[in-house]
């Protein structure tokens, strides 16, 4: 079992959930000759976890929050960041595929506020607000449906 971790910032939920095992590899047939043949190593293939929509949202959500904070706030926060860099380690630690979609759905979030918003104003505001909430509600359902 892998430990799920989904640290948006508010609510460090920890729980956890099975992912399928690499492939086991089958017996080698000897060519003839008797000789053995060289054999290539198998990258493992990822499998997807069922809850990796989601994570994938929870770390665009992470992104778009990140940006607001700090476009809005005097003093310059690095949490939000620091808890994708946390649910990255958990969650992709050893899956490089994984781990770049979630950077990119994180980077995703960051930009589209960042094109939309130069300055903080009241719709900034709202919209970190919806973000935040809604990054909680992605996180407590996923520690709940995949967590143990």
């Amino acid at each position: 079992m892998t430990p799920l971790r989904v640290f948006p910032a508010v609510l460090a939920l920890a729980a956890s959930s099975l992912f399928a095992l690499p492939p086991v590899a089958g017996a080698q047939e000897q060519p003839a000759g008797g000789k053995t043949a060289e054999t290539v190593p198998e990258i493992p293939q990822e499998k997807p976890a069922p809850y990796d929509g989601r994570l994938e949202r929870l770390s665009e959500v992470l992104g778009a929050v990140h940006y607001l904070r700090n476009l809005c706030l005097e003093k310059k926060e690095d949490g939000w960041r620091r808890s994708m860099e946390e649910l990255i380690a958990a969650e992709a630690r050893d899956e490089p595929q994984r781990r770049a979609r979630l950077t990119a759905a994180f980077n995703r979030g960051y930009r589209s506020f960042a094109s939309v918003y130069t300055s903080c104003t009241q719709p900034a505001i709202v919209a970190e607000g919806r973000y935040r909430n809604e990054g909680a509600t992605l996180a407590s359902e996923i520690a709940a449906r995949f967590g143990n």
